[in-house]
């Protein structure tokens, strides 16, 4: 269990983690998601020991990460997949991470078998790894110790299509067989497809947290839920749902609403009109992230 308390971390008068506080408990995966620079790698580096905290504190099973003994046995940690010693292979690199927890080779040959780097991809050194072979390499390497709990940042960069799935689904067992998982990302796309919790993260600062589903609820307390409907008569479905006070336009041969699908299928049942049409709006929660973290965002968000 990872659990953050009051986190800060300032450098000079700029505040790169603002009091944060948050839990990840075993047998869930947690997203930690924020656009580029909003603090997920430091808090991320604050949780192993790299960057000390100005104030708050980050405990892993109760612990500080300093005071776990032998600490690659019960925390996997991947950061940056090429901070390892260019010329080594990807073989020896995993072999040394096993003599220093004091495992047998044999687990080498079985994190290289997961992650399905070749014995003549093992051979090569690491300075001729694509990234997406890095990121393999760096999951192997934080899975090495069988430890209780995952702390991963961006490990979906580089990988491809069939990569990412098969990352996905290796998390996914993870957590199942009662792991703890912290999973950081800006793609909230890949990430809420398998985290059981989001939390979101914004010039330093959580702005929103939970599943997708009370994301999505928080959202449409807002305005941010919202569907496309095409109806037989949409003038009839239209005035059936503005008398619940559901804000609708017109969009395209059809309407858009603000509500979810279920409530506009109940509001055409009670009125007798047939649809031809209802589906979710795309990126309900990627609307919910962009207009949260709006402040944080590079290019202007509409």
């Amino acid at each position: 269990m990872i659990e953050v308390q009051g986190l800060t971390r300032t450098y000079g008068t700029f505040t790169a983690v603002d009091d944060i506080s948050f839990s990840c408990v075993p047998g869930t995966v947690t997203g930690f998601l924020g656009p580029n620079g909003a603090g997920k790698t430091t808090t991320m580096r604050i949780m192993v020991g790299l960057t000390p905290p100005t104030s708050g504190r980050v405990t892993i099973g109760g612990h500080l990460y300093k005071d776990i003994p032998n600490p690659g046995r019960h925390v996997g940690v991947l950061l940056d997949a090429s901070a390892q010693h260019a010329g080594r292979t990807g073989r020896e690199i995993l072999e040394l991470g096993a003599a220093t927890m004091g495992l047998p080779d044999s687990r080498v040959d079985e994190m290289l078998e997961l992650v399905s780097l070749t014995p003549t991809e093992a051979k090569r050194r690491l300075r001729n790894y694509s990234l997406g072979m890095k990121q393999r390499l760096g999951i192997a390497h934080a899975l090495l110790g069988d430890p209780s709990v995952l702390i991963l940042d961006e490990p979906a960069n580089g990988l491809d299509p069939a990569g990412i799935r098969w990352m996905r689904g290796l998390l996914k067992g993870y957590a199942e067989r009662g792991g703890t998982v912290l999973l950081s990302s800006h793609l909230l796309h890949e990430v809420e497809q398998i985290a059981d919790e989001m939390i979101l993260i914004g010039n330093g600062k959580i702005v929103a947290q939970g599943d997708k589903k009370s994301l999505l609820a928080g959202a449409a307390k807002g305005g941010g839920v919202h569907c496309f409907v095409t109806a037989l008569d949409n003038a009839a479905l239209a005035a059936a749902l503005t008398a619940k006070g559901i804000t609708v336009a017109s969009a395209g041969e059809g309407l858009r609403v603000e509500a979810e699908p279920v409530e506009v299928g109940r509001t055409a049942l009670e009125a007798g009109v047939v649809l031809t049409d209802l589906r979710g709006g795309e990126g309900g929660l990627e609307d919910l992230f962009l207009e949260l973290t709006a402040e944080t965002q590079r290019e202007a968000v509409s």
